[in-house]
C-alpha cells in the first residue's frame, strides 16, 4: 500500500520577497502555488497511489473569490477519475471560523470533522485514518489526547496539524509531544504545520513533510511532499517527493581576502553558478546573496550597494536568467583593519579620527538617537514597500534600534574614508 502524505500548500498564498523588483517572475510568484499543487496531483496519478493525506493548512485563510475552491474542485476532479481518495484535514489557516466561502468538493474528499476526532476505514487497505480539523484558528490544547485507540488489525494513521513541542518557528497550536504521539499506538502520525521537513521513526512513523512550495526567502532549500510506503510486515519507508516550481536558496560569499568590489561581484557570480550547476533538476531559484567577512572592499560595497546588485544582476544575466532571480544581495562584511582603526583613530588627532569619536559617542547618546529616529520614522514606516524591502536597516528605525544603525553606518563610513585617504 502507498499513499502521499502533504501539508502547509497554502494555495493562492503570494510568494513575498520578489514582487518588488523589476526583473520578478511575476507569472510565476502568482501561480507557484498552484502549480506545484498540480504536480503533487499529477504525480499520485502516476505512481498509481491508494490514497492522499492532506495535513493542514491546505488553503492560506479565507479566499479572495471563488477561484480558489474552484481550482482544488478540479484537482481534486483529477483523482476522482484515477480512484484516488483524499483525506483532508483542516488546520489553522483554513479553520473553519477562517473560511467565509466553501464550496461542494468530490466525493473521493473526505474531511475530518471539526467537532471531535474522526475516523475514516479504508476496509479494502485494511486502513484506518483519525484526525480532527481544527474550528478555530488558535487552537492551543492537545487534540492527541481525544484520539481514539487504533483499530485492531488495521494499519492506523493519526492525521494532526500541530506545532509539536513547541516548534519555534511556528505558533504553538495544538500542541504534543512525540512521546504521546508514539503512545497512542498509531502507525504512522501524518503531521502539518512545521513547514520543514522532519521524521521520527520509533514506535510509530512520525512525519512533517514540510510545506509544498517555499513562498519566502525564509523557507529555503527543496520542498515538497512525501510518498509513503507500507509493506504486508507494516514496515514503513519514506520518500521525499521535490515538486516545488521555484526554490528559495540563500548564498554567502565570504570577501575576506577580495580587496574591490568587481572581485566581490565575480565571486557571486562563481557561487551563484555553483548553485546552478549543482540543482537536480531545472528549478528556477529566487536568490538572496549574503556578503560577509572581514574585507579591504567593506567600504566600497558600503557606499555601493545599488552598484553591488547590478554587478550580481550581471553576473546572473550571464549564468542564466531564466533559472535565477535575486531576491536581495545584503551586505555584512566588516573592515580589515576595524581593529586597527578603533585603536589608531582615537589617538589619531585629525578630522577622521575626530569623526570616528563623534559617532562613538552618538551610539549611546540618547537625545541624538532619539532625534534621528524622528528624522526617520516617517521613512520607515511609510515609505514604498519596495524601497523598504531594499533597504534593511529601515528595520532597525522600526524596531526602535538607532544605535545598530549608527555603528553599522560608522564602520563602514570609516572604512570608505580610510580607503579614500
Amino acid at each position: 500500500m502507498r499513499f502521499i502524505h502533504a501539508a502547509d500548500i497554502h494555495l493562492d498564498s503570494p510568494l513575498h520577497g520578489l514582487s518588488a523588483y523589476a526583473d520578478a517572475p511575476a507569472d510565476m510568484l502568482r501561480n507557484a502555488t498552484r502549480e506545484a499543487f498540480s504536480k503533487l496531483v499529477s504525480l499520485a496519478i502516476d505512481e498509481q497511489v491508494d490514497f492522499m493525506v492532506i495535513a493542514g493548512d491546505l488553503y492560506d485563510g479565507t479566499w479572495r473569490d471563488h477561484n480558489t475552491g474552484i481550482f482544488f474542485c478540479k484537482e481534486m476532479g483529477k483523482l476522482r477519475r484515477a480512484g484516488i481518495p483524499v483525506y483532508l484535514l483542516y488546520g489553522n489557516h483554513d479553520a473553519e471560523s477562517e473560511m467565509t466561502s466553501q464550496l461542494q468538493l468530490p466525493d473521493n474528499v473526505h474531511t475530518f470533522s471539526t467537532k471531535k476526532p474522526q475516523t475514516y476505514r479504508i476496509d479494502a487497505l485494511k486502513v484506518a485514518l483519525h484526525g480532527h480539523s481544527f474550528k478555530d484558528k488558535a487552537v492551543t490544547t492537545n487534540l492527541v489526547t481525544a484520539y481514539p485507540p487504533p483499530v485492531d488489525g488495521y494499519f492506523n494513521i493519526g492525521v494532526l496539524h500541530t506545532a509539536l513541542e513547541g516548534a519555534a518557528m511556528h505558533a504553538s497550536y495544538a500542541p504534543c509531544t512525540v512521546a504521546e504521539l508514539h503512545a497512542r499506538e498509531y502507525h504512522y502520525w501524518a503531521l502539518g504545520h512545521v513547514h520543514e521537513f522532519a521524521i521520527w521513526q520509533e514506535a510509530s512513523t512520525i512525519v512533517f513533510p514540510g510545506n509544498l512550495q517555499g513562498r519566502t526567502i525564509r523557507e529555503t532549500g527543496r520542498r515538497g511532499a512525501v510518498l509513503v510506503s507500507v509493506s504486508e510486515a507494516e514496515e514503513v519507508s519514506v520518500e521525499r517527493l521535490f515538486i516545488d516550481v521555484l526554490r528559495w536558496e540563500a548564498v554567502n560569499v565570504d570577501a575576506s581576502g577580495l580587496d574591490t568590489l568587481d572581485e566581490v561581484a565575480r565571486a557571486a557570480g562563481r557561487a551563484l553558478e555553483a548553485l546552478v550547476d549543482a540543482a537536480e533538476r531545472p528549478v528556477p531559484h529566487a536568490v538572496r546573496v549574503s556578503i560577509t567577512g572581514a574585507t579591504k572592499a567593506h567600504g566600497e560595497l558600503f557606499a555601493n550597494e545599488k552598484q553591488l546588485r547590478a554587478e550580481v544582476l550581471a553576473q546572473i544575466a550571464a549564468i542564466s536568467h531564466d533559472r535565477l532571480w535575486l531576491e536581495k544581495v545584503k551586505v555584512a562584511t566588516q573592515p580589515i583593519t576595524r581593529e586597527r582603526t578603533a585603536a589608531d583613530l582615537a589617538d589619531g588627532g585629525d578630522a577622521l579620527a575626530d569623526l570616528h569619536a563623534l559617532l562613538i559617542e552618538a551610539e549611546s547618546d540618547p537625545e541624538f538617537l532619539a532625534m534621528l529616529k524622528d528624522r526617520l520614522i516617517t521613512l520607515a514606516t511609510q515609505a514604498p514597500s519596495d524601497l523598504q524591502k531594499s533597504v534593511p536597516e529601515l528595520d532597525y528605525v522600526r524596531d526602535g534600534d538607532l544605535a545598530k544603525l549608527v555603528s553599522e553606518a560608522r564602520s563602514g563610513l570609516i572604512a570608505q574614508l580610510a580607503d579614500a585617504e
